[in-house]
């Protein structure tokens, strides 16, 4: 059973406007750490993230996963449970005890907080965003076997089950791949039911962006069809 010791991670790109009501947001004492990943902002993203107490790292390379992956580096070793949320409120902070609760108890490795199984707000979920999310969740069904209801970005894992999954995607492909590799690995996966709000100030990076949006499901669905040749090569006979 995993007592605590949570960091929390948190992509950001010209969230300037956003910051100061997230960490206000966020409940005190539930994360020992929070690293902020700034994506190459040209606002005070970085600067407002240090003054709050937050551990800042700058990747300039754009990408979700680029990111993510600067900001794992940097993990304390303490850190035994790592939490993803972003940068906008559209996630409510105090909900991140949902996903924490099953790794504490010994019962998941890893916890997707599901927008579908809860509660959206109108026009929170764009339809493209739903066909999408709806295609790549089918298709992991069919090669893998499970059921997932989402690709929510708001979720936490066990920091070894992580490390176990050796991340490679530095952009769109960053969740997918995480839930797929969870499959591969035999981790116990949970979703719990969360609530999903609009952005509370700027800009949609991606869903309202048309062509932002076109090439994240294309390389969603590229990480799903490239995983899933990786397995069907490794299960061919021998000749």
């Amino acid at each position: 059973m995993i007592q605590g010791h949570a960091a929390l991670i948190i992509p950001a790109l010209n969230e300037a406007e956003c910051l100061p009501s997230l960490f206000d947001a966020i409940p005190p004492d539930l994360f020992r750490w929070i690293i902020v990943a700034d994506n190459g902002s040209t606002d005070r993203t970085a600067g407002i993230a240090r003054e709050r107490g937050a551990i800042v790292v700058s990747e300039p390379e754009r990408g979700y996963g680029a990111a993510s992956l600067k900001a794992m580096a940097v993990l304390p070793a303490e850190a035994e449970v790592v939490v993803w949320m972003q940068a906008d409120l559209s996630e409510n902070p105090g909900e991140a005890e949902l996903l924490l609760a099953p790794i504490r108890a010994g019962e998941a490795d890893l916890v997707i907080g599901s927008r579908t199984m809860g509660e959206a707000a109108r026009g929170a979920l764009l339809p493209h965003q739903v066909f999408g999310n709806d295609l790549a969740c089918f298709l992991m069904r069919m090669f893998w076997g499970h059921r997932y209801t989402d690709l929510g970005p708001f979720r936490a894992i066990r920091r070894d089950a992580l490390e176990r999954m050796a991340m490679e995607d530095r952009n769109y492909g960053w969740t997918i791949e995480m839930q797929i590799k969870a499959l591969q690995l035999g981790l116990r996966v949970r979703e719990v039911p969360v609530r999903y709000g609009k952005r509370i100030a700027g800009e949609n990076k991606v869903s309202g962006n048309w062509k932002a949006s076109a090439r994240a499901g294309w390389i969603i669905l590229r990480t799903v069809f490239r995983h899933a040749v990786r397995v069907n090569q490794g299960r061919r006979p021998r000749s």
